[in-house]
């Protein structure tokens, strides 16, 4: 008996210690697994930053929304808000370009003290500069200055038809590539048809223009916000209601992916634009600069991204998609 007492005991050292110790090292080895599964892996993560739009449904007061009342989306998953600042105060800063379409009609100066008014009443921090589109390009009548009536007096007639062939998205990719960067929010308020004759097509359908594409691509990739109020072209009075609609869709397009909106009439322009540049001027007052954390990839890209929030009556603007960094 006591030989097999001490066979037993000789299997159970030798042979099922193994088993178990075996059990041990892969349990030791699927731990650390469990443990990461449970949590975010911050290497692969890179910070988001971009400009959110506070704005109250219904004609109700924009309320203050704080951080914990954010939520950010990407592709279904929650990502981690880590940052949520009213841009208020010491860092209020915005540059703010004014473009207007030069084939304009010249009934567009008829606007002009609207226009200056806007100008006036933004705040002190606000740095406004204004060009002219035509042939592609933006030129500059006065530079971003924080001299609002300065920048008042650079408003001038447009040139008409005379003035060729324009493309407003060319033109506001030019105006994008030469803007410095800074700490500062970019914004554009583009005055035009939306007509693009150099890369619009017959159509002028933003579906298959390439310019419209890439100055979207530029403005969500830069940050940049833009806003349009719609005014007719000289010498195009018979462009038709299809195509104007088209070239309407194209400024709608812009400010939605981008964060910003397209004033615009579907039978014309607007009698009055001071309605419009309110609901500009209301958006510039309630914007935060909002940053969250996002999976890096192999190289830098463009997310789909939505942020919501449950303050009741209240809606967050912003662009379609935040620009993520390559991963290192």
């Amino acid at each position: 008996m006591q030989d097999l007492k001490t066979r037993k005991e000789f299997l159970k050292i030798h042979f099922i210690s193994p088993v178990l110790a075996l059990g041990l090292v892969f349990g030791a080895m699927a731990a650390p697994k469990l443990a990461v599964a449970g949590q975010t892996d911050s290497s692969t993560q890179v910070p988001v930053r971009m400009v959110v739009t506070v704005k109250a449904k219904h004609g109700a007061q924009v309320p203050a929304v704080a951080k914990d009342d954010v939520a950010v989306y990407q592709r279904g998953k929650v990502h981690e808000v880590t940052s949520w600042v009213p841009l208020q105060g010491n860092r209020a800063g915005l540059q703010l370009y004014i473009l207007i379409d030069d084939t304009a009609r010249h009934t567009l100066s008829l606007q002009y003290s609207n226009l200056r008014d806007f100008i006036e009443e933004q705040a002190p921090t606000t740095a406004i500069g204004v060009g002219y589109m035509r042939n592609g390009m933006v030129v500059v009548a006065q530079n971003p200055t924080t001299d609002h009536a300065l920048a008042a007096k650079a408003l001038r007639l447009p040139i008409g038809a005379s003035v060729g062939v324009t493309s407003p998205y060319l033109a506001l990719s030019d105006l994008m590539k030469k803007w410095p960067v800074s700490g500062d929010r970019r914004e554009v308020l583009m005055i035009t048809s939306g007509i693009d004759a150099l890369g619009g097509g017959f159509f002028g359908s933003p579906y298959n223009n390439p310019y419209f594409e890439a100055a979207l691509n530029q403005a969500q990739r830069g940050g940049f916000i833009v806003y349009s109020i719609y005014t007719p072209s000289s010498g195009l009075a018979d462009r038709g209601l299809f195509r104007t609609n088209l070239d309407q869709t194209g400024l709608y397009l812009l400010g939605e992916q981008t964060g910003g909106q397209a004033y615009y009439l579907l039978y014309g322009s607007p009698v009055d634009i001071t309605p419009y540049l309110q609901d500009v001027n209301a958006n510039l007052k309630h914007q935060y600069e909002l940053t969250y954390l996002a999976k890096a990839g192999k190289k830098a890209a463009l997310e789909p991204v939505k942020v919501k929030t449950e303050v009741p009556d209240t809606g967050l603007v912003t662009a379609a998609n935040g620009y993520v960094e390559k991963g290192m």
